[in-house]
Formats: structure tokens, C-alpha cells, sequence
């Protein structure tokens, strides 16, 4: 049995028998509110997974470097070892969420231009904003990085964009990490509907986790549409 190195709320990570490749395991739970709220949803980890394959298929046929070496199955990835920057990096493209709360802006107000926000991540925190300064004073990371890293998450949001407007989806926002392979930063972890807001085009419900935050729907059945809609396109 390969030993367990990191278990996540939607994700456990193990070793291999190469030091620099990591074995990436999906799981069926679903959490809200830094765990606060949890729910074993069976099927959901495959869900995941495929979304998740599929953006980062479209993200590396693109020019986007990441961590992901292949699919070893419905909810396994095997992924290159990286040293992961403590930081939840969010692009915003339309108001929703934590940002209507703080500045009392309409939900769903398109923004005048992206934004990108860094919370650090700690769940013993609640993962609090950071600002560039701040990530720079603290050693996570210094001003290249910090550039490098913002830029890539700005030239994501223009790929992705096209990409699920294609599916009828708004990319209302997301959340992405960054890691470090061999002095390289590269996108790490996932792209899935549990970290990114997903509206319908035309009845701008939520395709995303938020269905499972607010008790709008069956979570399961919502990313299977998903994942039909993004196939089928």
C-alpha cells in the first residue's frame, strides 16, 4: 500500500516508487465553509476528475505548464512532485461571493476588468487575503514569482473563458495553486466546479459547489451536467 503524504478535504495525495512523482486520488467528499460543512457524495471524485482532465488537457494544449502527468484511472492522476506555494491565488471576472459581502457590489456584476487575490492558505486561518507585499515580506514568495504567478492566472482566465463559454457557462471565478518543479512554477492541484463558479449562460443558476454551500440541488447530478456539457460541446 503506497503511503499517504497529504490528505486533503477533496483529495488524497501518496507517494510512488519515484521520489518525484506523486499518485493523486480523488475522493467523494464535499466540503463548505474551510470544512466546516461536510458530505460523502458518491461519484463526485470521478466527476472531478474528468473536469479536471479535461481543463488542464485544454490549459496544456495551450501553453500552460503544470503538474499533471496522466490519468491513471476514473479518479487517479499520477503528478510531478512540486514544492506548492502556501497560496490560493483567485481570478475574479463577474461579482459574486465573498466580493459582493465585503463591498456590497450586485451579485453578478460584470468587473471592469479581471481581478486576482492571494489568501493564504491556512485552514487554522481561514486562509485570510494576503496582499503582494505581505507575500513578499513573508518569504512565500518574492516579486518575480509573485509577477510570474499573476500572470499566469490572468493568461488562464483568458483561455478558460472561451473554453466554457463554448459549454454555455459564465466563469463567474475560480481559485488556482501554483507549485515549483525543478526551479519551474507550475499550475498544481485542480480545476473542477468544487473551486471555480460556473453560472448557466441563460438561467445563471450555479454549476458549482455553491449548489451544495447554499442547498440548491443534488451536487452529483450538477457536475455530471457539467462534464456532459463540456464533452459535448
Amino acid at each position: 500500500m503506497a503511503k499517504l503524504l497529504y490528505e486533503g478535504k477533496a483529495k488524497n495525495v501518496y507517494e510512488t516508487d519515484k521520489a518525484d512523482e506523486l499518485l493523486m486520488v480523488y475522493k467523494d467528499q464535499a466540503t463548505a465553509f474551510n470544512g466546516k460543512k461536510k458530505e460523502i457524495l458518491p461519484g463526485k471524485g470521478v466527476l472531478n476528475c474528468q473536469i479536471s482532465v479535461l481543463v488542464f488537457d485544454y490549459l496544456i494544449k495551450n501553453g500552460i505548464k503544470t503538474h499533471l502527468i496522466k490519468t491513471l484511472s476514473d479518479h487517479e492522476q499520477l503528478v510531478k512532485k512540486s514544492d506548492v506555494f502556501p497560496l490560493e491565488v483567485v481570478v475574479r471576472n463577474i461579482a459574486s461571493g465573498s466580493l459582493v459581502k465585503k463591498f456590497h457590489v450586485e451579485n453578478g456584476m460584470k468587473l471592469r476588468e479581471p481581478i486576482v487575490e492571494f489568501y493564504y492558505k491556512s485552514d487554522a486561518l481561514d486562509d485570510p487575503f494576503i496582499n503582494d507585499s505581505q507575500v513578499h515580506a513573508l518569504k512565500i514568495a518574492d516579486k518575480e514569482e509573485i509577477n510570474y504567478i499573476k500572470e499566469q492566472a490572468l493568461k488562464i482566465n483568458q483561455l478558460l473563458i472561451p473554453f466554457f463559454a463554448e459549454s454555455d457557462f459564465d466563469l463567474v471565478d475560480f481559485k488556482l495553486e501554483f507549485g515549483k518543479v525543478a526551479g519551474e512554477i507550475v499550475l498544481v492541484d485542480e480545476f473542477s466546479p468544487d473551486n471555480c463558479r460556473l453560472w448557466d449562460k441563460r438561467s445563471h443558476h450555479s454549476m458549482d459547489k455553491d449548489v451544495f454551500r447554499k442547498h440548491e440541488g443534488d451536487l452529483v447530478k450538477t457536475y455530471q451536467e457539467v462534464l456532459e456539457r463540456l464533452t459535448n460541446h
